[in-house]
């Protein structure tokens, strides 16, 4: 990627900016917990092809302690027996509420979700997928490099 197309967003809206990284911290936080966050924050990335988001939300995990063979297998998370039933309904909401503009909230979805989140955490996931589809338009759209190793 040609350096010149990047353009740095922390520096051109540091408010903007500081104000997103707030709502992210935030969220970390809360009743969802640091490695549901984490893992939602991972999928969204994986569908938007995010690859600064991939490779950060992925370190992130492995840090907190999860398995890279969970990791792997987070694409799949559906035929994975790694996935608990909270974790499984937060990736489901997650990819529901990605497709927004190309698909339908199905009815049934929310009362999906519900069955495994109170509204606090369900308002708290639902943030957690907006804020991560936020970072991964600013970093896609603007074309934000993956840090060197």
């Amino acid at each position: 990627m040609n350096a010149a197309t990047h353009i740095d967003y922390t520096a051109a809206s540091p408010d903007a900016f500081n104000h997103l990284l707030q709502l992210s911290t935030g969220l970390h936080k809360g009743p969802l917990g640091h490695t549901l966050v984490e893992l939602v924050s991972l999928r969204a990335s994986q569908i938007n092809g995010c690859v600064f988001c991939l490779d950060m939300h992925s370190t992130l995990l492995r840090k907190a302690g999860m398995s890279q063979r969970k990791l792997d297998t987070v694409p799949a998370w559906r035929e994975s027996p790694l996935f608990d039933a909270r974790e499984r309904a937060a990736l489901a909401w997650t990819e529901t509420l990605n497709a927004i503009g190309s698909a339908q909230v199905p009815d049934d979805a929310l009362e999906q979700a519900r069955e495994h989140f109170d509204e606090r955490e369900l308002s708290d996931l639902t943030f957690a997928v907006a804020a991560i589809r936020a970072w991964n338009v600013l970093n896609v759209g603007l074309r934000k490099p993956l840090p060197e190793a």
